[in-house]
């Protein structure tokens, strides 16, 4: 066994996931099981959302996960073993009012990683989404001028 290790990575920082990656494998030589459980998500008409945030929804909630399995997976290819699961959400299935970054962005992971399971098929590595209902989240509550005050995390 080994003892835990606590690694910060905001999700959304696409530059400094390859280097957490990499940190990870160097201290633990392998990853068996990775599961992307973050998420960013915003309420509001499409005309009111910037496009800004709709690209920072698009790198937490897609880029973000797919960069870190990109990461991984090279190592979990050469052993040819490996588990990869996609927390998303059934809006990434189904879009409903006043979500559309959020679920534009969950269509997007579940269309890659329904792909990636075809992929990883070859090379014995499992890849799961699971997309359930809604959920409770911790809303944060930044002053109302931040356009982040709507925001989901």
């Amino acid at each position: 066994t080994y003892a835990p290790k606590l690694i910060l990575l905001d999700i959304s920082d696409i530059n400094c996931i390859r280097d957490v990656a990499k940190e990870i494998l160097n201290c633990y030589g392998c990853v068996d099981i990775l599961i992307n459980n973050a998420s960013m998500k915003v309420k509001g008409a499409v005309q009111s959302i910037s496009l800004e945030l709709d690209k920072k929804i698009m790198d937490a909630n897609y880029f973000g996960p797919i960069t870190l399995t990109k990461a991984i997976l090279p190592n979990m290819i050469s052993r040819r073993t490996g588990q990869i699961v996609l927390i998303n959400s059934i809006q990434g299935k189904i879009g409903i009012p006043f979500r559309a970054a959020y679920a534009a962005s969950k269509h997007a992971a579940v269309g890659f990683f329904d792909c990636l399971r075809a992929e990883m098929e070859e090379f014995n590595i499992s890849v799961s989404t699971v997309n359930p209902t809604f959920i409770c989240s911790y809303h944060s509550q930044p002053p109302s001028a931040n356009w982040e005050a709507s925001m989901w995390k």
